[in-house]
């Protein structure tokens, strides 16, 4: 079922049916640029019933609900947000499997509602993470987010629990290798696509202060902090990155 607001709910139903699809998703996409995610669905949904089977609309549905998770107020909404979001990208991948935006999508959501889910779950969602990290990679490897989200990847399962470790070798028989070394140099091919993009600055360098080099963690974390806000999450990945910064001190 999907996850909307009763208010968003009755502007989508309301809106003129003479609409075209690219009248609407034009309009999504300025709400879209200044991260205004319920404003922009009221337009993508529309859409989505003229072309239901469009992949690059179901990437854009799917990223604002996976955005919007930021802004809900209690765990359970976020989760309903996430799964929605999932469901889009899984549907973008079916209908576009060749397309490596779909396959971000689909890492991306993932990783959202990793903090929400049980350890057996959370050991699946790598496994599919790493997957179609590697699928977006292999279908675009000029795309930056496609190569940070491959170091996020390496981050998370280089530095993963004992107690996950063991219950997924229980399950799966282990988990694929990953290793910090794997996600600073992820992190650098990022930076080197696309350096205006602060989060590829200061996910390096929480790597490197999981590796203990305080010295160049504090660099990138600095350089990352001193970036303008351009994109929605970008506060919130300021957040990590001071509480990094005050670790090192």
């Amino acid at each position: 079922m999907k996850f909307l607001a009763p208010a968003l709910l009755v502007v989508c139903c309301s809106f003129p049916a003479f609409a075209g699809f690219a009248e609407l998703v034009k309009s999504g996409d300025v709400h879209d640029a200044r991260s205004e995610s319920d404003a922009a669905l009221q337009y993508y949904l529309p859409a989505e019933k003229i072309n239901p089977n469009n992949g690059a609309l179901l990437v854009k549905i799917s990223r604002q609900y996976a955005l919007r998770m930021n802004d809900l107020p209690n765990k359970a909404d976020k989760i309903a947000s996430g799964k929605t979001a999932l469901a889009y990208a899984e549907r973008a991948v079916v209908a576009t499997p060749r397309d490596c935006d779909s396959h971000l999508a689909l890492a991306i959501c993932l990783g959202k509602l990793t903090p929400y889910i049980g350890a057996k779950e959370k050991i699946e969602a790598s496994r599919r993470i790493k997957t179609a990290a590697d699928r977006a990679v292999a279908l675009d490897s000029r795309n930056d987010y496609a190569w940070h989200l491959l170091g996020r990847w390496h981050q998370s399962l280089a530095n993963i629990g004992g107690t996950t470790r063991m219950l997924a070798g229980a399950i799966y028989g282990g988990l694929p290798a990953a290793s910090n070394d794997e996600a600073v140099m992820c992190f650098k091919k990022s930076i080197s696509l696309n350096p205006k993009r602060l989060i590829h600055f200061i996910e390096l360098g929480r790597t490197y202060a999981m590796m203990g080099r305080k010295a160049e963690a504090k660099d990138y974390l600095e350089q990352g902090l001193s970036m303008p806000e351009k994109e929605k999450d970008d506060a919130e990945t300021k957040q990590r990155g001071r509480e990094s910064l005050k670790e090192l001190s």
